[in-house]
């Protein structure tokens, strides 16, 4: 397959980050709505259906833009020489838009306003710790399973973040496209505004980690355009 123009990668980039939060948010809500005040079903259902949407949408749209996703991912690749730096503005324009849209799409297939900030109050050290653990493992699992080719790399993904939902005290954000989003939305997976700056800096500090230490294990990548 020919490479995409920067303009198809960019709208990739966006379609499928709507895709990921309408699946991440959509879930939310409707398994909130038929759990019956049960958390633990709720979250099970939600962490079942964004792992599966990530093995897919990973799998649909890595052809076309690499299926990033994630503004983290994306600045990891320019860093790495995997694509130019003047790319990436585009990229995270993109991904940041795509996630607005995709809680507004939820939103509407609920009957809910197309947006409304969290009351959902995330706060303390250790949700930004979980944070920085889940990013950490994000971006590690990205960088180690990427020579494998993009089906491992789908495969990885959907499995690390469904079982992160559990093990993290954050319930694994992972991504600030995500986070930021999820300020948006006053549903089960919502964030407090307040909130998000501490998300945000557990993210970029786990993503740092992940991309020296993971680096150092798997030597040097190819680059590319």
């Amino acid at each position: 397959m020919a490479e995409a123009s920067y303009a198809k990668r960019c709208f990739g980039e966006a379609i499928g980050t709507a895709l990921l939060l309408a699946t991440v948010v959509g879930s939310g809500i409707m398994g909130e709505r038929l759990a019956a005040g049960n958390a633990a079903i709720a979250l099970l259902a939600n962490s079942i259906a964004t792992g599966a949407g990530l093995v897919a949408l990973i799998l649909a749209f890595a052809p076309i833009s690499g299926a990033h996703f994630n503004p983290l991912v994306t600045l990891a690749s320019a860093a790495l020489g995997e694509r130019r730096w003047r790319s990436v503005p585009g990229y995270l324009l993109a991904q940041f838009a795509g996630a607005i849209a995709g809680v507004v799409a939820a939103h509407l297939m609920f009957g809910l306003p197309a947006l409304a900030l969290s009351r959902h109050a995330r706060p303390g050290s250790p949700q930004v710790f979980g944070e920085a653990v889940a990013t950490f493992g994000l971006l590690g699992i990205i960088l180690g399973s990427a020579r494998q080719g993009t089906r491992s790399v789908a495969l990885a993904v959907g499995a690390y973040i469904a079982a992160a939902y559990w093990f993290t005290s954050s319930t694994s954000f992972a991504n600030p496209a995500v986070t930021f989003a999820r300020a948006l939305t006053d549903t089960f997976t919502g964030i407090r505004p307040a909130d998000v700056p501490g998300f945000l800096a557990g993210q970029v500090a786990g993503a740092a980690a992940a991309f020296f230490v993971f680096r150092w294990l798997t030597g040097p990548r190819e680059s590319g355009s």
